[in-house]
């Protein structure tokens, strides 16, 4: 069956401004030695991550009327569908203040849109909309200021009763409501998956009970990003640890929504669980040697996938 094209959906999308500021130190003048704007924002990532692997690929949810003009280049170049609904006010701008030389990384993270019960309802209607088209979606990200915290449940709901695949990387209550509504696919981090389950999961053998716990509830897949431990992906009759190759590490932003677009670019393709965790784990692999969320050359992908090694866990 041929791939129906995927659509992602952020309802608090993010211009990540960076700040090449070496030595910053707080309470005097610094110097920004360079500059750059990425849109951002979990969903965005996804998108833009996956409209070099499969087509088409639609982003939706909300953006700023002020300042959409970032987003709309990404979507041009990539040829990624822009139907993202224009609200009043700016999309949210993150400051990161890069201290490369140190190591260190200060984020400002400056406040965003402001949603009404009008808006909510009529992005809801045109997710419904695309829904009919039987794509498969991403739910991503954070939730902007008066969104109801039953957003994802109510978009997982909506969804999987219209027939269509969903996967799910969010935190906290909104992460929690949507996975009762069983998504298939989430995409937790160790972190993410504790605060989830409501329990500390200090060692591996902890984290995988806690993925089975989630596939028992009618989850179909659950990956759990490990950070240099790599990822643990978990099915109903199977488990694997994909572990990475070395990896000089330039930037970890995107990293996690690398993750996801591998792992769906693969099944996108049909591929299997075994491809899933090396091309999930390529992709995460990738964004770490760049600067910013950006995937390496295709032939650099499947480089670092024949590098990743995989394990069944006891």
């Amino acid at each position: 069956m041929a791939f129906p094209g995927l659509v992602t959906v952020t309802l608090n999308a993010a211009i990540d401004h960076s700040l090449d500021c070496p030595g910053f130190r707080p309470d005097t003048v610094n110097r920004v030695v360079k500059h750059w704007l990425n849109p951002g924002g979990k969903g965005i990532n996804v998108a833009a991550f996956l409209a070099d692997w499969v087509q088409p690929v639609t982003a939706t949810g909300f953006l700023g009327r002020d300042n959409p003009q970032v987003f709309e280049a990404l979507f041009q170049a990539k040829g990624i569908e822009d139907r993202c609904r224009r609200v009043a006010g700016e999309t949210r701008v993150n400051l990161k203040v890069l201290d490369q030389p140190n190591g260190q990384v200060t984020d400002i993270n400056l406040p965003g849109l402001k949603i009404g019960e009008e808006e909510w309802t009529a992005l809801k209607q045109d997710i419904e909309a695309l829904a009919a088209t039987g794509c498969w979606f991403v739910l991503a990200g954070s939730l902007p200021s008066g969104a109801p915290e039953t957003a994802y449940a109510e978009l997982v709901a909506l969804l999987k009763d219209k027939g269509c695949f969903v996967a799910l990387d969010a935190s906290g209550p909104p992460m929690r409501l949507g996975v009762a509504q069983a998504p298939d696919l989430i995409k937790p981090n160790i972190h993410e998956l504790e605060e989830l389950l409501g329990r500390s999961l200090p060692r591996r053998a902890d984290v995988l009970a806690a993925a089975r716990e989630l596939v028992s509830r009618g989850i179909g897949r659950v990956v759990v990003s490990l950070g240099a431990d790599g990822a643990l992906l978990v099915e109903q009759d199977r488990a694997l640890h994909a572990q990475p190759p070395p990896t000089e590490v330039v930037s970890t932003v995107g990293a996690g929504d690398a993750m996801l677009s591998g792992v769906l670019a693969a099944m996108a393709r049909g591929e299997g669980l075994e491809d899933c965790a090396r091309r999930g784990t390529a992709f995460a692999v990738g964004t770490l040697t760049r600067q910013g969320p950006v995937l390496p050359p295709g032939d650099e992908i499947e480089r670092i996938m024949s590098r990743v090694g995989l394990e069944e866990p006891g």
